[in-house]
């Protein structure tokens, strides 16, 4: 889940030709989430399909509601499928079991969308937010849960579970930490958490569809808890990593090892066109692409705000970083072309040659001496091989702040 981008950010990216799927791209439009490629609409689109409009000053809603509701009626949005559409890779859609619901009475608060789908509270969008320290205290919180429930996601997955098991789990997991599942209903998302699969970019829903040895797979969770938001996802290869092919873990690793590298260069005074740089100097050594149509975002009380995060080169200066901010770096590295390819559902964005896509995202906390992962690994938290042949920095990554430090250090050799 992003935010707007900032409009005078324009990528750049060669054009390239796809016979098989050239005709498709032709009726894409940006009408209800759907996104033209960068190669043709030259800019950078929003993460959960944010629609761009002008910015306004922020103000009203959030929180959650006065009034008791007995349960929150979701309406999401249904439409005739197109028998003929054409898939660039193997993925295809499976059934999808009813909208699973919340009881406002089970969680701390529910966000201002969870009724209808509509975001009404809206951050600035150049303003960066300078969080206090009771509002940082409530996003520890909230990083921390949303930490746990990914843990919890991530233990499930295994050959013959379905994405829409995981996804019964995390919505259950949330609701039982007194967290609302924040990507429910946001402009009416059906489920409760993101799993991409293969060549799926970002913002799969939750199926039936059976995870099969050598799919690798990103589960993307964000709790709303106590009126902010925790975000965070990571990769996971069913059948570990003897099941995955060479460039598969090449893939994972160079994602893995580009996100970090930006993160460590996170501390006050740091201009932001550093994280794009880093992740795009990286990623085109290695042979891979980054995909420049969704971008990183502020958090905090609202789920999108200033700073767009950018994960590839951006020409000019930005803002600079400092002391209490919030926000996620969660950059999406491709094995071919990086532009998306949307599904009917208005959701799910895969490649547009059927190329894997891997994706790896923290809150972050810009510290007075660096920065720290709001949603860190934890106690329980497994060590990936990622991690432990880290290239940059082996282990778990907590943060480059003295205590982020010296916590990893002692994750690590639990």
């Amino acid at each position: 889940f992003a935010k707007k981008a900032t409009a005078n950010i324009t990528s750049t990216m060669t054009k390239f030709t796809l016979t098989t799927l050239g005709a498709i791209l032709a009726f894409l439009s940006t009408t209800n989430g759907f996104v033209i490629p960068s190669t043709i609409r030259g800019e950078t689109a929003l993460s959960m399909n944010k629609k761009k409009t002008k910015p306004r000053k922020s103000g009203g809603g959030g929180g959650g509601f006065a009034k008791k509701a007995t349960a929150i009626n979701i309406k999401t949005k249904k439409k005739a499928a197109n028998p003929d559409f054409t898939y660039a890779g193997s993925i295809r859609p499976f059934p999808q079991s009813p909208t699973r619901i919340v009881d406002p009475a089970a969680v701390l608060s529910i966000p201002d969308y969870a009724i209808d789908g509509v975001p009404k509270k809206r951050g600035s969008a150049y303003e960066i937010e300078i969080k206090t320290p009771e509002e940082i205290e409530k996003m520890r919180k909230s990083g921390r849960c949303a930490r746990e429930v990914l843990d919890i996601a991530g233990r499930l997955v295994k050959a013959g579970v379905t994405t829409d098991e995981i996804d019964a789990a995390v919505h259950a997991a949330c609701v039982e930490r007194g967290a609302y599942p924040s990507p429910l209903n946001y402009r009416n998302f059906p489920k409760s958490c993101c799993t991409s699969v293969n060549e799926v970019i970002c913002h799969g829903i939750p199926d039936e569809r059976p995870l099969e040895d050598g799919d690798i797979v990103n589960i993307d969770i964000t709790v709303y808890l106590d009126g902010y938001h925790g975000d965070c996802s990571e990769m996971f290869c069913v059948g570990g990593k003897d099941a995955i092919d060479e460039k598969g873990i090449k893939l994972l690793q160079t994602t893995y090892d580009c996100w970090v590298k930006s993160m460590e260069l996170v501390k006050p005074g740091v201009n932001y066109n550093v994280i794009g740089s880093t992740i795009e100097d990286y990623i085109k050594a290695e042979g891979f692409s980054t995909v420049r149509n969704f971008c990183g975002h502020g958090i905090g009380s609202v789920f999108h705000t200033a700073p767009n995060i950018f994960h590839y080169t951006v020409n000019q200066d930005l803002q600079e970083m400092q002391v209490g901010h919030v926000y996620t770096i969660e950059p999406m590295i491709c094995e071919g072309f990086a532009d998306p390819y949307m599904w009917q559902d208005d959701w799910t964005a895969t490649t547009t040659d059927g190329g894997r896509s891997a994706q790896f995202e923290h809150t972050l906390l810009v510290t007075e001496d660096g920065v720290e992962a709001l949603t860190g690994k934890i106690e329980t938290s497994p060590l990936q091989f990622w991690e432990e042949e880290s290239a940059i920095r082996k282990g778990i990554w907590l943060g480059t702040s003295e205590n982020a430090r010296a916590r990893a250090e002692e994750l690590s050799n639990r």
